[in-house]
């Protein structure tokens, strides 16, 4: 009878011993474990990282580092780390933080808007995403990539439309490269190439000129008229005489884009580049900067009009005069140089 009773009482210790190792496993497992206040909180990957690097980063969002630690081991997460941007939910156990940092990159957006150059570019990625600005860059100009295409590094600005895309953090540069010409393609639907076509030009050529256009004002709303006006000299074999297009060829000579250029004199439109529509008739062999998508779009839907020129307006700032003959325009022209000169602009 003692002996039973003995039993009885170890056996009542054990189960109470047992309740409270299990407990305390629940409640590594699936007891909260996260202090940020916030409803979510973003976690950056990066590839190659090992369990301690993963606690490292995230350490400051949990309550129990050791508790996630011992989930983390039991669950294997050390023999799947995922490289990506992950998505913490306030209150979260360690088992849905395990969980979601193993299977749930969630993707972010990436915005660029008009930039001259692929490095400029790069630089702009580089700040989204996981890849440094030299990876992309070198992505970019990769000669396998272009001559797969057959084009230059500078006709590959093309592929690059400002705007909002969608990417995994942890893109590499060759993928956020292929990506950008997917989007190129999506974006060349039936509807703009049938338009272009009815221009007379091809895609590439739409974003030449509309990358003139674009850096010619800035006013979204006067960028159909603009194109207007360039697409009647297009069509009247008249040179585009486009100061965006000196600017660039001075820019590309000197390899200088960080000096503003506002005023474009004489003697720069006898500069020999090809893209100097000064003296060359036709487009630019290349864009001279990113062209948005108001830009290519007010090329497509250009204005029909009877202007083959225009000047800056020195009343409407931002805005332009447009003139039908060049003796109109040589009136408005004088009215902006004097203006110029006296806001003492020489370069």
């Amino acid at each position: 009878m003692y002996i039973k009773k003995i039993l009885i009482a170890a056996s009542a210790v054990g189960l109470v011993i047992l309740g409270v190792i299990s407990y305390a496993i629940y409640a590594i497992i699936f007891s909260p474990n996260t202090t940020f206040q916030t409803e979510k909180q973003s976690v950056y990957i990066s590839t190659g990282s090992n369990l301690q690097e993963v606690v490292d980063q995230i350490h400051p969002l949990l309550r129990n580092t050791e508790d996630f630690i011992i989930v983390a081991e039991k669950k294997g997460y050390q023999n799947s780390i995922r490289a990506g941007h992950f998505v913490l939910e306030k209150g979260m156990n360690n088992n849905k933080i395990v969980n979601t940092l193993r299977s749930r990159n969630v993707p972010i957006q990436v915005s660029f808007n008009n930039q001259h150059r692929l490095e400029e570019l790069s630089g702009r990625i580089a700040e989204q995403i996981e890849a440094d600005s030299i990876s992309l860059f070198s992505a970019m100009v990769d000669s396998t990539f272009l001559d797969s295409l057959q084009i230059t590094a500078l006709e590959s600005l093309k592929f690059y439309i400002p705007n909002t895309y969608e990417f995994y953090w942890n893109t590499s540069g060759e993928g956020f490269r292929d990506r950008m010409v997917n989007y190129y393609t999506q974006f060349w639907n039936i509807s703009r190439t049938k338009k272009a076509n009815a221009l007379n030009l091809t895609p590439t050529e739409v974003m030449s000129l509309a990358a003139i256009v674009q850096k010619e004002t800035a006013k979204v709303e006067e960028r159909p008229k603009v194109a207007g006006v360039y697409l009647n000299r297009l069509r009247r074999g008249m040179k585009l005489q486009a100061d965006p297009t000196v600017i660039f060829a001075i820019q590309n000579q000197n390899q200088d884009f960080e000096t503003p250029i506002k005023r474009v004199l004489y003697k720069d439109l006898e500069l020999d580049s090809p893209y100097n529509t000064y003296k060359n008739t036709g487009l630019p062999p290349g864009l001279i900067a990113m062209p948005d998508v108001s830009s290519i779009d007010a090329v497509l839907n250009a204005e029909s009009h009877d202007y083959l020129y225009f000047v800056a307006d020195t009343e409407n700032r931002g805005y332009h005069k447009f003139a039908k003959t060049f003796a109109q325009h040589n009136r408005n022209a004088r009215i902006y140089q004097s203006w110029v000169n006296e806001q003492k602009i020489y370069r």
